[in-house]
């Protein structure tokens, strides 16, 4: 029986040269989205609705009475009453509330893979990456590594974390004509063992830093410190039973 595939998309203007029609597609937005959604979600809140324009933001947040977040270039945009820092979603104050976030990056790709089709989409960072490649084991589905970059482009982090996934899971799935994967894997391999030194050399981590939110990263890529399966359904990120 062949084993089924990972596939690493390293920057959302790749996305429209793959079929990912019959594909898990994990977002990845290490810093921050992605480790901010898995945190308020592991913290309680009811769900998280992921927006890619501030304006639908406001509006939805007005509808809902819900928590209106977001960010561009790492600043809390005006308008909104929060940002994309996963500190700020604390239990006492997420718990059971609906959190409407946009980012710069993460969920402008959690918008493309669900029009071209994604058969699931789920979101990862290292904060929940056991909660990620369980369910990734239990579906035995293809898997799309959706690198959210920066900008359209290539960033370390997310590659990192594809390969982190990827070296957990390679005995269950092929990489097989897949370079990206590959490079994902091996990259995270030669660092991994010293991937906060290595980290901080990256363009994000310095473009953050600037803004004093080194904590925020520190805790960016550290494992399993909300280990909970965001899964999209009825437009909007919830935590998987």
């Amino acid at each position: 029986m062949s084993k089924p595939s990972i596939t690493t998309i390293l920057s959302p203007r790749l996305l429209q040269l793959y079929d990912i029609s019959n594909s898990i597609v994990v977002i990845i937005d290490v810093f921050r989205a992605t480790s901010t959604i898995a945190t308020a979600l592991y913290n309680g809140a009811a769900k998280v609705i992921p927006v890619d324009s501030v304006e639908q933001c406001i509006a939805t947040g007005r509808n809902l009475n819900a928590i209106t977040a977001g960010e561009r270039d790492g600043k809390i945009i005006p308008g909104l009453q929060y940002g994309n820092s996963p500190a700020e979603y604390y239990r006492d104050f997420i718990h059971g509330k609906t959190l409407v976030l946009t980012t710069t990056n993460g969920t402008r790709l959690l918008h493309m893979a669900l029009s071209k089709g994604a058969s699931e989409v789920v979101t990862g960072s290292f904060p929940n990456i056991s909660a990620v490649c369980n369910h990734l084991l239990q579906m035995n589905k293809n898997v799309i590594l959706g690198c959210s970059g920066w900008k359209d482009r290539f960033n370390l982090e997310d590659t990192l974390f594809a390969g982190a996934i990827i070296q957990r899971l390679q005995e269950h799935f092929t990489i097989n004509g897949c370079d990206s994967s590959l490079m994902a894997e091996n990259m995270y391999g030669l660092h991994k063992h010293h991937l906060y030194s290595f980290i901080q050399k990256t363009s994000h981590w310095h473009r953050l830093a600037a803004y004093g939110l080194e904590k925020d990263l520190e805790y960016c890529i550290t494992e399993d410190g909300a280990n909970v399966l965001p899964v999209y359904t009825n437009n909007a990120l919830i935590a998987a039973k």
